[in-house]
């Protein structure tokens, strides 16, 4: 059995990204991009998934992982009384496409092992091996052909890469695994390796001095930016939800997805939480890709729900049944069926980060607008069907109160984006389906009986999704109706700091009960402030903060003995954790200045959104 998900950190390129478990081992990466085949995914099968091996020869030694302060420069350290040794792991940012792997003597002479494993097309293709020169090169049935270069020679074994060697105190050797066609037949470089360790540590600090956050929590909020850009395509501007496919959401169970993919829910709120950290560029990116689809597409304004990173749609849901799975958790799927769904919300969450990114971005372009308005224009004569909703569930449609909602935050958005623009549009017409959707979800989603806001028309059950409401300004955080049903939340959703998605575990149509979710726990907090329970919200902030790895990484949910379970890391947790934290940290402070004030001194300054 492979390391659990939590033990592993993540390097990337904006391309796609590698997790480097605490053993030293490479366990999971699709090559060249996010969403394509698996090279090594042992973490899904550690017999025939495939693994980049490369560790020191020790026994009962102790493993810690950093990154590099502000970087996904990712060490990996071992700890012994035989000597101290390290791995450096990053993925060059560039045009060349490269994962660098350099082990390190710290103290002591030390014996090395190196192994390259290679299993193409998600362990599906056979591949070849041969020596060039003092490279090897590994070429897949697919198509993939992989050159492995390093400082210490090399030797070829059943089809795997192999190398031993010893470095004395303050020696290193360098692995270099790079496209075939694109790399030299000649060994690795210590001076060109030394420097592209360089050019990327600083690539990477530059980036994270330009977040204008400075609050209370300001190495884990940066963590998260990292994490989120990790997760960004630098060719396209689109986001992927996680860079991983088949981690289970129940140990054992099938609730097992594909996240490679660009949601347009998912990318909206990472624009957000970019924009409040002062991150334009990319929040312009995504919104010129999002305007490309929407010219793409249908005429009548329809929007998909997903796509692949380059706009494609051809997302076919299919598994691996030779993959033994996650702790064995099958099946491993690749594509995702969801694409097929209705999921209405992500009008709203679309326009919610055009508006935002209108205002503190790029100023939107006649073509998008004229995006915009053919698609508002379907969600005013279609905003009442019955969907799949957020959670894409697989049990039939139905009127969800959180598609409601954001049914009312796109054409809010809409409304106010054309009235600071003078843009035009069908605006009474939009200014009617808005308040239509209003008294709609005050009428038919308020249950009087129990003083809440329920998760579908005719239920009784709660569902966390609800806690976006005053997020989105739908309903003041201190309204009775809204502090009432916050109240339920809490007392029916919530575990300490640990809130669960819905009380009806049958809506999704899947067997098996799920962990808590993350991203939940982080709304629950800022709902929390928002209504000034200020200290409370703090507490469990702080909280659901040990519930991080020890990199400051999260999966989706949290299991029955706090285990990270699905995707890995999870871009919907991470900005959950930075829209919380930037209001917190803004509430906090207003607190503190208060008494200032009533002294006569100045107040802190404030900023953001």
């Amino acid at each position: 059995m492979g390391e659990p998900i939590e033990n592993h950190g993540i390097v990337g390129d904006l391309r796609t990204a590698a997790l480097v478990a605490l053993g030293g081992a490479v366990d999971f990466l699709c090559w060249p991009r996010f969403d394509s085949p698996s090279v090594f995914a042992s973490l899904l099968d550690d017999e025939r998934g495939g693994r980049f091996e490369l560790a020191p020869a020790l026994n009962g030694a102790r493993h810690r992982q950093l990154y590099l302060p502000d970087t996904n420069v990712l060490l990996t350290r071992f700890l012994s009384h035989e000597g101290v040794a390290e791995i450096s792991d990053f993925m060059a940012l560039g045009p060349s496409q490269r994962l660098v792997r350099r082990a390190k003597a710290v103290r002591d002479p030390m014996r090395f092992r190196m192994r390259c494993a290679p299993r193409f097309d998600y362990a599906r293709a056979s591949h070849t091996a041969r020596a060039e020169g003092p490279t090897l090169v590994f070429e897949g049935a697919d198509g993939t052909a992989l050159r492995l270069r390093s400082t210490v020679p090399m030797r070829i074994e059943e089809g795997d890469g192999f190398a031993e060697f010893t470095l004395k105190a303050g020696e290193a050797a360098a692995f270099v695994l790079e496209d075939a066609a694109c790399s030299p037949a000649a060994p690795a470089d210590p001076q060109e390796v030394a420097e592209c360790f360089k050019q990327t540590s600083d690539s990477w600090r530059r980036w994270t001095a330009r977040s204008t956050y400075r609050g209370r929590w300001r190495d884990m909020v940066n963590r998260s930016a990292l994490v989120l850009k990790l997760m960004t395509s630098a060719e396209h501007g689109s986001m992927v939800a996680a860079p991983t496919f088949g981690l289970p959401e129940t140990i054992g169970g099938v609730r097992n997805w594909d996240y490679r993919y660009t949601w347009i829910r998912d990318a909206a709120f990472t624009v957000y939480a970019f924009l409040r950290l002062g991150h334009t560029a990319e929040a312009i990116g995504f919104m010129r890709w999002l305007a490309a689809r929407e010219k793409d597409g249908t005429t009548d304004g329809k929007l998909e729900l997903m796509y692949g990173l380059d706009g494609h749609r051809e997302l076919t849901e299919t598994t691996l049944p030779h993959l033994r799975g996650y702790q064995g958790s099958t099946p491993v799927r690749i594509g995702n069926g969801a694409a097929g769904q209705l999921q209405l919300d992500i009008y709203g969450e679309l326009m919610d980060a055009a508006y935002l990114s209108d205002k503190y971005g790029e100023q939107i372009s006649h073509e998008a607008w004229e995006g915009i308005t053919r698609t508002m224009n379907w969600l005013t004569e279609n905003w009442e069907r019955p969907d799949e909703g957020i959670w894409e569930v697989r049990g039939g449609r139905r009127h969800f109160l959180h598609s409601r909602l954001m049914c009312w935050v796109a054409l809010d958005r809409t409304l106010r984006l054309a009235r600071k623009r003078s843009l035009p549009g069908p605006l009474a017409r939009w200014l009617e389906a808005r308040d239509a959707i209003y008294h709609d979800i005050h009428t038919n989603f308020w249950d009087p009986a129990q003083g809440a806001f329920v998760q579908s028309k005719g239920s009784t059950a709660l569902d966390a999704a609800c806690l976006l409401m005053p997020l989105m300004r739908f309903i003041s955080p201190t309204d009775a109706r809204w502090l009432s049903t916050l109240k339920a939340v809490g007392e029916r959703l919530v575990d300490d700091s640990l809130v669960r998605r819905y009380e009806d575990e049958k809506v999704d149509g899947l067997d098996g009960i799920e962990g808590s979710f993350n991203m939940c726990s982080f709304w629950y907090v800022e709902c929390l402030a928002r209504a000034g329970d200020v200290a409370k919200a703090r507490f469990l902030f702080e909280k659901m903060l040990g519930y991080a790895n020890h990199l400051g990484l999260y999966a989706e949910e949290l299991g029955p003995a706090g285990e990270h379970l699905g995707n890995f890391p999870q871009a919907f947790t991470h900005l959950a954790l930075i829209s919380a934290a930037h209001y917190l940290d803004r509430a906090l402070s207003a607190q503190e200045a208060a008494p200032r004030e009533a002294m006569g001194a100045a107040p802190f300054p404030t900023t953001g959104l």
